[in-house]
């Protein structure tokens, strides 16, 4: 595993990803997500994960946290997609630094 990348998202909000060279898997639902994630996450460093499956998965995904890799990373699919990831992002940097470097 030498800085794979993968991401679990719907079809059509992932195919950009594919044009990067990135691994996709299609999931329509967070079942299907939580099933992918399971039999992918040795396999890759960084997972992309797209939002609206990441929310549900959130009890899930916390055993990521425990492990170096995969980085488990969730990203919106549309461009009015919600502020999840942001909200992950800033309380994983407020727990490491003790500080809301991101606050506005």
């Amino acid at each position: 595993m030498t800085g794979k990348m993968a991401i679990v998202g719907n079809g059509d909000s992932i195919m950009v990803f594919k044009a990067a060279g990135v691994a996709t898997f299609p999931a329509s639902d967070e079942k299907k997500a939580r099933e992918i994630l399971r039999k992918i996450a040795s396999d890759y460093k960084i997972i992309f994960l797209t939002e609206e499956l990441a929310r549900p998965l959130q009890d899930f995904l916390k055993r990521f946290d425990e492990e170096p890799y995969p980085i488990v990373l969730p990203i919106p699919a549309s461009k009015d997609g919600g502020s999840y990831g942001e909200e992950l992002l800033r309380n994983a940097m407020e727990r490491a630094l003790g500080v809301d470097i991101l606050s506005k």
